[in-house]
This record gives C-alpha cells, sequence and structure tokens, in this order.
C-alpha cells in the first residue's frame, strides 16, 4: 500500500523535502536555482538527487551541498520519503518516474514535453489521489507578473471578446543540433518543434484563451534528415470562438516567441525568446478607449518574470493548503491534448476536434499515429500487428519499473527549449 499523502497542515512549520532527478542541464541550471532560493526562504530543503551515472550525481550532490545521492530513484524514494520530485529526465522516462513518485506519496514537478502521449499522461494522473500527491507540468512561461495580469484583464472581458489571435515559436536549430542520435525521433525525442520547442507558448496561449474546440494542421519536413517535422503550422478555434493560428519551426533563423491576441478593445502582444517579464508585453488599445482605461491597463504591478522560481513558489503553497496546482490534472494535459490533435489532423488532412482522441484511437498512444510517411517502419508495422491480434499499441511490455533515471548530460543538455 502506498504511503498516505501529507494532509493539509502536515507541512506547516517545516521545509518541504524535495528530490532532484536527474542532473542535466535543466536539473542544475533551473530546478535546483530554483529550489535553493526556497530554501534560503526557509520554504524547502533538497535532501537527495538521483541519475543514472553514479560518478556524476556524487559530484552534483558535492558541489550542491545535497546531503544524498542515488542512482536508484525507488530506493530514494524510500529511504528518503521527499514531499516533492522535481523530474528533469527525458521525456520517455517521465511516465514511469512520475507513476514512482506518487505511490511514494511525493509531490512530482515534471519538465515538459510531461509525457509522450495522452495514455501515458492519463496513466500517470490514475495515479493521483483525491487530495493528493498531484503531478503538474513545467510550464513556467505561464508564471509571472506579466502572464497575471493579462490573464486578469481576459478573464474579466476588460478588454472585450479575445477574436484573434497568433502564437509563435520560430527558432533555430541546425543540422549539428540534429546530428544527436535521439533528436527528431519519436521513441526518444516524442514529437518535433511542436512537441519539444512550442509546448511553452501554445500551453501559455490555451492558459489565456481557454478551451479550444477544434484544429486543422499541416506539418513538414522541410530541411533536417529527422523523423519527426521539422514546421508545423495549425489554424485552432476557440469554444469562445475565437480563432488562432500557430506556427512552431526550428528552421527560422530570426528566433522569437510570440503571442498575440486582438480582442474588441485592445491587442495584447507578448514579444520573447525563452522567457519574459512586464517589459515583453505590450497592450495597444482600440481607437475610443479612453486614456484613464488604457492607462490602467499598463499598469503590470511589480515585475515578477516567468521562471521556475514563479511556479515552484506557488506549487509549494499548493502543496501547503492541499489543493491541486496549476498546470497538473485536465489543466496540465491540455496542451498535450492540441499536440496530439494538431499532428493527427496534420497526418491525416482532416479537422481534429477537442476530445476526440482516446483510447482506441492511435494518436492516444503515439503522436505519429502510425501515419505511413511519418512513423517509423517497425512502429507502423507494430501498429498493424498489434491491431490485427487485439494487443494494445504503444504498450512497454519488458521495460524497467523506472527504478533508474536512465539519463546523461546530453540527453538534458538542452536547457533553452
Amino acid at each position: 500500500m502506498p504511503p498516505s499523502p501529507p494532509l493539509p497542515g502536515a507541512l506547516a512549520g517545516r521545509r518541504v523535502r524535495a528530490a532532484i532527478v536527474g542532473i542535466g542541464a535543466i536539473g542544475r541550471g533551473s530546478h535546483l536555482t530554483a529550489l535553493r532560493q526556497l530554501a534560503a526562504e526557509g520554504e524547502a530543503e533538497v535532501v537527495a538527487a538521483v541519475d543514472i551515472d553514479a560518478t556524476a550525481v556524487e559530484a552534483f550532490c558535492a558541489e550542491s551541498g545535497v546531503p544524498h545521492a542515488y542512482t536508484d530513484l525507488e530506493r530514494m524514494l524510500a529511504e528518503q520519503r521527499p514531499d516533492l520530485v522535481t523530474i528533469c529526465t527525458p521525456p520517455t522516462l517521465h511516465r514511469e518516474q512520475s507513476v514512482a513518485a506518487l505511490r511514494a506519496g511525493a509531490w512530482v514537478w515534471c519538465e515538459k514535453p510531461p509525457v509522450p502521449t495522452l495514455a501515458d499522461y492519463d496513466a500517470v494522473e490514475a495515479e493521483e489521489g483525491a487530495a493528493g500527491p498531484y503531478a503538474s507540468i513545467v510550464f513556467q512561461h505561464r508564471f509571472g507578473s506579466g502572464t497575471r495580469h493579462v490573464r486578469r484583464l481576459l478573464a474579466e472581458q476588460a478588454l472585450g471578446r479575445p477574436l484573434v489571435a497568433h502564437c509563435q515559436t520560430t527558432w533555430y536549430r541546425d543540422t549539428a543540433y540534429y546530428a544527436v542520435p535521439w533528436r527528431g525521433r519519436w521513441q526518444t525525442e516524442g514529437g518535433g518543434p511542436a512537441m519539444g520547442h512550442g509546448i511553452h507558448q501554445m500551453d501559455l496561449m490555451l492558459d489565456l484563451l481557454g478551451p479550444w474546440s477544434e484544429v486543422r494542421a499541416m506539418a513538414g519536413r522541410l530541411v533536417h534528415d529527422v523523423e519527426t517535422e521539422d514546421v508545423s503550422t495549425a489554424l485552432v478555434r476557440f469554444e469562445s470562438g475565437a480563432m488562432a493560428t500557430v506556427v512552431n519551426s526550428v528552421l527560422s533563423p530570426d528566433e522569437v516567441s510570440r503571442i498575440r491576441i486582438d480582442c474588441e478593445r485592445a491587442t495584447v502582444e507578448l514579444t520573447h525568446l525563452y522567457g519574459h517579464s512586464n517589459d515583453n508585453w505590450h497592450i495597444t488599445p482600440a481607437p475610443g478607449v479612453p486614456g484613464d482605461v488604457a492607462a490602467a491597463w499598463q499598469d503590470f504591478g511589480d515585475d515578477v518574470p516567468s521562471s521556475h522560481l514563479a511556479q515552484l513558489r506557488e506549487l509549494v503553497a499548493s502543496m501547503r493548503a492541499g489543493r491541486r496546482p496549476r498546470s497538473s490534472g485536465a489543466d496540465g494535459r491540455t496542451s498535450l491534448e492540441l499536440i496530439s490533435a494538431l499532428y493527427k489532423s496534420a497526418f491525416t488532412d482532416t479537422t481534429v476536434r477537442r476530445g476526440e482522441i482516446g483510447p482506441g484511437d492511435p494518436y492516444y498512444t503515439a503522436l505519429h499515429g502510425g501515419a505511413p510517411g511519418w512513423a517509423p517502419a517497425t512502429a507502423a508495422a507494430t501498429n498493424e500487428a498489434e491491431t490485427k491480434t487485439g494487443t494494445k499499441p504503444g504498450t512497454t511490455a519488458g521495460t524497467k519499473t523506472g527504478t533508474k533515471t536512465g539519463t546523461t548530460a546530453e540527453l538534458n543538455a538542452e536547457v533553452r527549449a
């Protein structure tokens, strides 16, 4: 029987005990940095780190002042019993490691992409308790003063109805980037730029505009010799009636991340690259908007940049209150569902509606959906054979159950994405 999660108030008067799984660039540069700041404020302490490389994790702990180094996740969970596990490993490991942590009674904070498929996401969510522990995803662009201010203006309809939106992640990755064997492959990277790069801006777009209803997309391999796409475009309709264009690219020398929302009374635009502050947001009032009203819209308050720290603060507050955090459950699933639908639409030349992809749909268990020309040849053949024999596609029988992280510094090297 898994240990019971801490009850609301159980963390009162003490620090949250955290463990880091995966000590590559994300673990070192983002998670450890955020946790150290909370430690300085008396909110948290890092009690352990886990990595398959014993030498590397021991050195990491010695350098960082982390008391316990492990190469076995389940042993760490049993011996240290952390309140929070932050997962910084490649996405193919996220499901097993998240489940192991949840079963041990720990809350989970998992790097994006959350897991490779909706089937994996639902399997993780099924392990959550009714009152926790919960698994949440690192979507740090949702957090900070700029996003909070604009989200409030939109929720209150101060800017009028959102009508037209644009979501752009146009980055550049050269051939050397894709020379790393695991990149550009469905099995090891989970997807192309829609999954691994554009997910942050798409998630922020959904956080601001609310539920989407349908998507129509295209994808292509225009430059790189990869299994996945290197560019995609999509048209998205929201339940509110608003319509958006989405572009995800790794072919764009002039790199930018951008969200623009045209409302009845104003245009809101965010332009940045890998993170934003108040200065990256701009609100342009429509003609006729009173000057004092427009001036009030420009007051973003104290500048709190988007960051892992901003999200972690809110997550720890949720843990202390015993409530589900943002970027978890249905809220955390929405961007992965849109991405799955984007791929299905692009590879089948159809419009895909929210809620359409579920058990029995090939895109529920693999983002390539077994599509000819996109799925790896072995995966397409396996899916066909499993369909004929009635077994479930996308299962991972024979793999380990997440006792070790299976990561390397190379696999975690892409801190910017």
